[in-house]
């Protein structure tokens, strides 16, 4: 993905906590007015936010990247017929003003709404992200950070690069010192069946990227 733009509410050091209530829903709310917009451009954009910032993104996703989503939702989607793995969907959630727009979310049929704008993040059994060669702290530190704060349970982070090849499952969100974070880390290697709470995911179909990138 290129053409990444980040717009910031607060200071560096600032999170989410201290802001009030009406600015989480002013930021959340320029969040849609945004996501709309983009929903207007000739290109495809992800508007997603994070601890006071909003960050554009235009995405170009490359041949492995979006083989690799495909190859995933088909294991979830035959595993458990009655949830959808939706891809770039717009999640948001009520609680911390949150938007993501994973590369994949899984949620029980029963609870999707088809005249919602957003996913409601408390709904989502599992979100999966595929790295990104050019913007990869964004899966690995930012939304790692924020989808436990979003209610997510499960999240996986499958990681293509040349010198990584591994797919992490991070689960067992709880409160500790360092506020709230998933408390289980379980890494896999291509080639490897991760298993993600109900699911078992074969890596071995996974592609890595190009050797050259």
């Amino acid at each position: 993905m290129t053409d990444w733009i980040r717009w910031s509410g607060t200071h560096q050091e600032d999170t989410m906590a201290d802001f009030t209530p009406e600015q989480m829903r002013r930021m959340h709310d320029f969040a849609e007015q945004l996501s709309e917009l983009a929903e207007h451009q000739e290109d495809q954009w992800k508007v997603q936010s994070t601890d006071g910032q909003i960050s554009l993104t235009m995405m170009s996703p490359t041949a492995p990247h979006g083989l690799n989503v495909v190859r995933l939702r088909r294991q979830i989607e035959a595993q458990t017929p009655e949830v959808m793995a939706l891809n770039d969907t717009n999640m948001g959630d009520p609680v911390t003003g949150l938007t993501k727009v994973p590369d994949l979310m899984v949620i029980a049929e029963e609870d999707t709404d088809d005249t919602a704008r957003v996913v409601n993040s408390r709904d989502v059994l599992m979100v999966v992200e595929v790295v990104s060669r050019t913007n990869s702290l964004t899966d690995i530190r930012d939304k790692l950070h924020d989808y436990p704060r979003m209610g997510v349970p499960l999240y996986v982070v499958v990681d293509p690069r040349k010198d990584k090849k591994t797919a992490t499952v991070h689960s067992d969100p709880s409160d500790g010192p360092d506020g709230l974070r998933y408390r289980k880390k379980v890494p896999y290697a291509f080639g490897d069946t991760a298993i993600a709470g109900r699911w078992t995911l074969d890596t071995s179909s996974l592609k890595s990227y190009p050797a050259d990138w």
